[in-house]
């Protein structure tokens, strides 16, 4: 008894039976829009993995409540450890307790070591603004030179001379500079021994005198106990 072939399959979109040509076609089609569908999922899953490892690395970081806000150093602290790299004694000024030091340290520019501590101050009325207080020497004792000065104090012109702890000071009173652009309103400049210092910030003038003078009697409480 002979065979029976199956008769071939009419497709409801052809309304007759595929031709072998048709066949071909239809799957080379579906295998390539099978093949487009893994792909996108393959890169929807790996895009998932990824989520989810940044997820479980920001659960892993340690965050602190306060960051930057509530970050302070211990400025006398810094000072004794810094002292035999520097190889003299460290300025480190009494501020109000309510002032905090957010930077103490050592560094080099130009063949000058500066010895730079960075205050957020606070006055009476609760308002918050920023004081430096840098301490600049050379390592053959030669005077610090005035185009690194100027360089600190962005620039600006000294206005006047004044008399603050024991030192003689040059000033720099730009009050009238915007403080949302610039570091330095108001400025003071000592020669301390071979030391420069310069005393600076947004504060108001009075609050960088008081500190003015608070770092003239650090130096003189160093040299007493030198």
């Amino acid at each position: 008894m002979a065979k029976q072939h199956k008769a071939p399959a009419v497709v409801a979109e052809l309304g007759r039976p595929e031709t072998p040509s048709e066949t071909a076609t239809r799957k080379a089609r579906d295998s390539r829009l099978y093949r487009e569908r893994k792909t996108v999922n393959n890169l929807v899953f790996s895009l998932l993995v990824s989520l989810g490892l940044v997820l479980v690395i920001f659960l892993m970081v340690p965050r602190g409540t306060g960051g930057f806000a509530d970050h302070e150093v211990n400025v006398a602290s810094l000072a004794t450890e810094a002292t035999p790299s520097a190889g003299r004694e460290l300025v480190a000024p009494e501020v109000p307790d309510e002032w905090k030091a957010k930077q103490a340290d050592l560094r080099g520019s130009d063949g000058v070591t500066a010895w730079q501590i960075n205050y957020t101050t606070v006055d009476a009325e609760g308002l918050e603004a920023y004081a430096g207080v840098t301490q600049a020497f050379t390592a053959d004792s030669a005077p610090v030179e005035d185009v690194w000065i100027a360089q600190q104090l962005e620039q600006q012109a000294p206005t006047g001379n004044e008399s603050l702890g024991g030192l003689d000071w040059i000033t720099y009173d730009h009050s009238d500079r915007d403080p949302d652009n610039s570091n330095v309103l108001f400025a003071l400049q000592a020669q301390w021994e071979d030391d420069t210092i310069l005393v600076y910030g947004t504060a108001a003038p009075a609050t960088l005198r008081d500190l003015a003078a608070d770092v003239a009697a650090s130096l003189s409480d160093s040299k007493g106990t030198a």
